[in-house]
């Protein structure tokens, strides 16, 4: 046999052997490593648990909105953080991050100041309902991060937004 189909034959019997059963060393011992147990794994705690991440998120709600080039908050928006607040005083292990958001409107440098000024409009409210200061801190992403990518009005308004994410590390 040649050199070449002695190559060829060690690479197909290589290949053969990759393809047994994934069950050969006894099944039902798979992990998951999508599913880690963490903070925001919603089979950790459900979202019937009024003390979980999925919890604040479906039932409280965990954005706002804002108008065109606004930070200011709008009844409705007051009315989430309001809730938002009320949550976190009764669950203090969690600290948050408040993400300000762009749609893609306007310059870079333009949308990165005004989603600060969104997400520190946010902040500024939840201190005023009571949450300690040092469990919040604020990322800009101006129009970095769209939820929706269209240039029409209707994903520009879901685009404006400040995004209120849970993180472990409050004052317990």
């Amino acid at each position: 046999m040649t050199h070449p189909i002695k190559a060829l034959l060690l690479i197909a019997s290589l290949g053969l052997a990759a393809c047994t059963s994934p069950d050969r060393f006894g099944g039902g011992n798979s992990v998951d490593l999508n599913n880690s147990g963490g903070l925001n794994d919603p089979n950790a705690m459900g979202a019937g648990d009024a003390t979980s991440p999925s919890y604040f998120s479906s039932t409280i709600g965990d954005r706002v909105l804002f108008a065109v080039d606004e930070s200011t908050l709008s009844p409705e928006a007051r009315q989430i953080l309001t809730g938002q607040a009320s949550w976190l005083n009764q669950n203090t292990a969690y600290a948050i991050l408040v993400e300000g958001h762009a749609d893609e409107q306007g310059t870079r440098e333009y949308n990165l100041a005004l989603s600060a000024k969104r997400a520190s409009a946010v902040q500024q409210f939840l201190v005023a309902q009571g949450i300690a200061g040092n469990r919040i801190r604020t990322v800009p992403y101006g129009k970095e991060r769209p939820l929706e990518i269209c240039s029409e009005e209707s994903c520009y308004a879901k685009n404006r937004r400040a995004v209120t994410v849970l993180q472990a590390g409050g004052t317990s």
